[in-house]
């Protein structure tokens, strides 16, 4: 059985997502496929499993079905098969199959999500058995589709989901070239933990695991933790976890700010790197309870109502080991000068965990023109960075990519060497004194800290414009909720 290519497996899964895209919107049709997708891979991966049990044992069927031969247990009645052979209430047999499989695997308890499969007038049985025969044309086993080329292909289809499906790509999707970026900074280690408070699709921790193998490191003593507030977007990160044959991780469902899943002895549990794309700027959370925050989440301010930005922000920090704790976080531009959170930034610069800024181009936000900036903090920050905090400017690194834009492999190499420079580059990093900083209203505009004297001139006129942005994105998402009453 020949290997699948990287472009048929990528064109396998388009046209998956075309059978449905017709029929409903964008926002709706991946509730649907990316399951199935993952219903199908464990099914051949089963059958691949038993038919090397059956050599191994001289055909004894018994043996063959034994669960330790399977990383899944498949019950014959919840086989993909008997769903390709099912002519009417297509969606009930699939609902009641994909429930027999969570059943029988602890590790899969709640990971098919809840999609109404037997709603017959958004799935008639003619479409689904359309989906199932065009899904059952390639066989995803461990031969014909390796896990990583698997993986690529899930990411790839999560990828043009994000494109197709507008402003609630944030939701779930962090531009995967930005990750890369991220990661790269960090450095993940061989048995290091690594955190995503606002999981998304797990592409984080994905490339995490991604950068340990591209540096031939061992990558599987690596602990990876997520918590996603949406159950079905959390559902997408276990699965893509598993198609990347990952297994040690733990991703659960609910309110980081909220409720944060991951506590020991009444205290957050803190990790030796931490990843994050929190939602930007929401206006919807309890202000009034992080006030009084039982695991000192507020050790830097209570953030105004409009703008839970800084929550997160102090969530992660505290999430990080006092020892080795270093994050990455991806950040709406405007939370390095709004004036209503000056004192915060004071505190927070202060502490010098701060250890670099990096401002990127707009339009790494999926259907915003916001710009955005990492932000690096350090528990262990270089010597000659005590004190003091590295700015770069790479808002004109950048290649068009769609309604997007990327960062280029060139551009990565560039800010990256820049980040590990103990030198200046004139126009494109500066490092500054703490002190200078703090005097300077605490302003962490990264233009204005790396050319003051270019960019003295429009600050004003980007903070007024984040405002508007942020006021526009606001509107829209109230509107959105109206609509959907």
């Amino acid at each position: 059985m020949s290997k699948i290519t990287i472009p048929e497996l990528e064109k396998y899964l388009w046209d998956g997502a075309v059978i449905l895209r017709g029929k409903m919107g964008a926002g709706s049709y991946k509730n649907y496929l990316f399951p199935l997708i993952f219903y199908k891979r464990i099914c051949d991966v089963y059958d691949e499993e038993y038919a090397t049990a059956m050599i191994e044992s001289d055909n004894d069927e018994e043996y063959a079905a034994m669960g330790d031969n399977h990383r899944f247990v498949i019950p014959p009645e919840a086989h993909w098969n008997v769903i390709r052979n099912t002519s009417v209430d297509v969606g009930t047999a699939i609902s009641k199959a994909l429930k027999k499989i969570e059943a029988a695997n602890r590790d899969l308890s709640g990971i098919f999500g809840d999609a109404a499969w037997t709603n017959k007038s958004r799935l008639p049985d003619e479409l689904l058995k359309d989906l199932i025969e065009h899904l059952s044309s390639v066989t995803l086993s461990n031969e014909v589709c390796p896990a990583d080329e698997l993986g690529l292909g899930y990411e790839y289809l999560v990828g043009r989901f994000a494109d197709d499906s507008g402003h609630t790509a944030q939701e779930f999707y962090t531009n995967r070239t930005i990750v890369q970026l991220m990661t790269e900074l960090l450095q993940p280690k061989p048995g290091e933990s690594i955190y995503d408070p606002t999981c998304g699709s797990a592409g984080m921790l994905i490339s995490s695991v991604a950068y340990l193998r591209d540096h031939g490191q061992e990558w599987r003593s690596v602990k990876l933790y997520g918590q996603e507030l949406r159950p079905l977007t959390a559902s997408i990160g276990k699965m893509n976890l598993f198609l990347h044959d990952i297994r040690e991780f733990k991703i659960v469902q609910g309110d980081t700010l909220q409720n944060p899943y991951f506590v020991h002895d009444n205290q957050l549990q803190t990790f030796d790197v931490v990843l994050a794309n929190p939602p930007y700027s929401i206006s919807e959370w309890n202000r009034e309870k992080f006030e009084n925050d039982p695991y000192g989440r507020n050790f830097l301010g209570t953030p105004p109502q409009g703008r839970a930005d800084f929550a997160f922000f102090q969530h992660i920090l505290k999430s990080m080991d006092p020892k080795t704790g270093r994050c990455a976080i991806l950040f709406p531009h405007g939370i390095l000068f709004r004036k209503e959170e000056q004192q915060i930034r004071e505190k927070l610069i202060d502490i010098d965990i701060l250890e670099c800024i990096i401002g990127v181009s707009e339009g790494m936000f999926y259907n915003s023109p916001m710009e955005a900036c990492v932000v690096i903090c350090n528990m262990n920050k270089p010597a000659y960075l005590k004190d003091k905090i590295k700015f770069i400017d790479a808002r004109n690194l950048h290649v068009k990519n769609g309604n997007h834009n990327d960062l280029g492999p060139n551009d990565i190499e560039t800010i990256k060497n820049a980040f590990l420079s103990e030198e200046s580059i004139e126009g494109f990093s500066n490092i500054k004194l703490c002190s200078d900083l703090i005097k300077n209203n605490s302003n962490l505009t990264v233009s204005y800290n790396v050319s003051p004297e270019i960019e003295s001139v429009l600050l004003n006129i980007n903070e007024e414009y984040t405002k508007w942005i942020e006021s526009k994105n606001s509107v829209e998402s109230v509107m959105k909720k109206l609509l959907h009453k």
